[in-house]
Formats: structure tokens, C-alpha cells, sequence
């Protein structure tokens, strides 16, 4: 099986359908959803409970595609927990994580990736492993439809370390070759950046390979648990922590002159803002394909 879609929900409402509506409208069906629950009590999981049809969309999300659908529930510590709890049912050679109230950019999307990851292994057919022997793990990434400035956003076309100090791709966008979620879950201690340090974990330490695949992959809802105003302060805080256990202090110290040279807080705003956003993100979108 080539996809395992990872969806964790609680009391989501109609989110969660709105999420796996967009999956089972997939042109390529080689995939498996898993969908884990905390427990939910306003209704938004009975559909999957009694394997019923939804009535408003039955050409859709009926018998067929719910086979496809594993469902489980039960306590966790969090979304990284469910998250983790998730990953040790996939059985997909790639995870991706599409949060309740996310959706695929399109009904092509999965077919597009596909055949992106066919065309990079029979190009690669002779470096099945790494310079030290181990399997070539790798992380397919593209861009993200923000819902909330209605713009793309465009992901760098080659992943560094500056890219991974400054912004990497978003979470829902990026395929993870299964192996790599397995072996390294997502760190508790960090409620807001577990999915940044994993991030940083697979560049620094896991070496994999980092494919982008240019065009939209999700469309990002926003607003969520890292966005709100007595957050930010913890979401800098994990930043620090997360830079400084995979960075060097040299390596630090350029990129944040780099940020400070660049007005990166002037940039974020304009990135932020439906006035700006348009056009800071083409202008970004030019840059990366000069």
C-alpha cells in the first residue's frame, strides 16, 4: 500500500468529513485512513462507529471507501500522542498527517505524488541506501493553500538548514516515508513544535531525502493550538530548544543574522496579512523558480 492518511479527532463536528471527503474523492485509490478518536461525545464519529453511509455524500464516502477507513479511539495526551498513537496502525510505505478541518488541494493530489515518487525511485534505482549502508528514507514535500489568506504558499524548492531554522513546509503537506514516523515519534515535551523537531530530526539526523512536488498538496484551515496569542510565547520558546539541539551556535548565530539583515518579522506580517499576503507570496513563489 502506498498511503497511509492520518487523521486525529476530537469532538470536530463536521470537520472530520469534511477532511475525508476530500480523501475519498481521490482519483488514486492505493491508500488506508486511519482516523483516531479521544473520545468524542458531539456525535461527529457515529458515521464511522455504525459504518454507515453519509447520506449527503453516498457516491462518495460509502461502502468502498469506508472499508478503507481503520477507526479507533481512546485516551491520549494530546494531538502528538493520538498522533503517534496513529502511525503504529499504518501500514502505508508513506504517512501524511491531514488535521480535522485540512483537505487534500484536489482530487488529484495523491496521484500526482505517486507518480512523483515512482519517477525519483526509478531515477534513483541504483541508490536504494544511504553512503553508510542504510535504507534511503525520504520526506516528499509541496506547497499549502492557506484558507485563511486565500493564497498558495509556496515551499523552498530545496531544503536546508537555514530553511529548516526559518520555515519549513506545513505539516499537512509533506509525505513521510513510514519508517521515519516509526522510529522516531513525536516528542512529548513539545505540545506546540513536536512536528518541527521531528522535522529537523529527519534532515540532521535520519539523512533522508527531501523531494518537493510542485504544486498544492493541502489546504491549510489556520487558527489552530500554535496560532493563538498565549502560545506564541511557548512556540519560541520550542523553537529555541529545537534549533539549539540539532544547530551548532556558529550555525545559529548566521542564520538569525540572516533573519535580522532579511526584516524576517516585517516579512511575517506581510505573509500574515489578507492585504499583503498575495503579493509577498508571489513575489516568494518567483524567487524560488528564477
Amino acid at each position: 500500500m502506498r498511503f497511509s492518511i492520518i487523521t486525529v479527532s476530537f469532538c470536530s463536528g463536521e470537520k472530520l468529513k469534511e477532511t475525508l471527503l476530500s480523501v475519498a474523492k481521490q482519483t488514486c485509490t492505493d491508500y488506508e485512513v486511519i482516523v483516531k478518536d479521544g473520545g468524542s461525545t458531539d456525535g461527529s464519529t457515529d458515521f464511522l462507529k455504525a459504518r454507515k453511509h453519509i447520506d449527503a455524500c453516498d457516491a462518495v464516502m460509502g461502502e468502498e471507501f469506508l472499508s478503507r477507513v481503520h477507526f479507533f479511539e481512546g485516551e491520549d495526551k494530546g494531538i502528538y500522542d493520538a498522533m503517534n498513537q496513529a502511525v503504529e496502525h499504518a501500514s502505508g510505505e508513506f504517512v501524511l498527517f491531514l488535521n480535522c478541518g485540512d483537505v487534500l488541494a484536489d482530487e488529484r493530489v495523491l496521484e500526482r505524488v505517486a507518480a512523483v515518487i515512482s519517477d525519483v525511485r526509478a531515477t534513483n534505482c541504483e541508490e536504494k541506501k544511504t553512503a553508510d549502508g542504510r535504507q534511503k528514507t525520504y520526506v516528499f514535500y509541496g506547497d499549502t493553500f492557506s484558507d485563511k489568506t486565500k493564497v498558495i504558499i509556496a515551499s523552498a524548492p530545496r531544503i536546508t538548514g537555514f530553511t529548516c531554522y526559518r520555515n519549513i513546509p506545513c505539516h499537512q503537506s509533506c509525505f513521510y516515508s513510514t519508517e521515519l514516523c516509526k522510529k522516531k515519534p513525536y516528542d512529548l515535551q513539545y505540545r506546540i513544535r513536536a512536528d518541527y523537531d521531528h522535522f529537523l530530526w529527519c534532515f540532521y539526523r535520519a539523512q533522508a531525502e527531501f523531494v518537493h512536488v510542485d504544486f498544492p498538496v493541502s489546504s491549510y484551515e489556520g487558527g489552530g493550538y500554535s496560532e493563538s496569542k498565549e502560545n506564541k510565547k511557548r512556540d519560541k520558546l520550542e523553537h529555541k530548544q529545537i534549533t539549539s539541539s540539532y544547530m551548532g551556535k556558529a550555525e545559529l548565530l548566521k542564520y538569525k543574522a540572516i533573519m535580522a539583515l532579511t526584516l524576517a518579522p516585517l516579512r511575517r506580517k506581510m505573509a500574515e496579512s489578507k492585504v499583503f499576503s498575495k503579493v509577498y507570496h508571489s513575489l516568494k513563489t518567483a524567487i524560488y523558480k528564477g
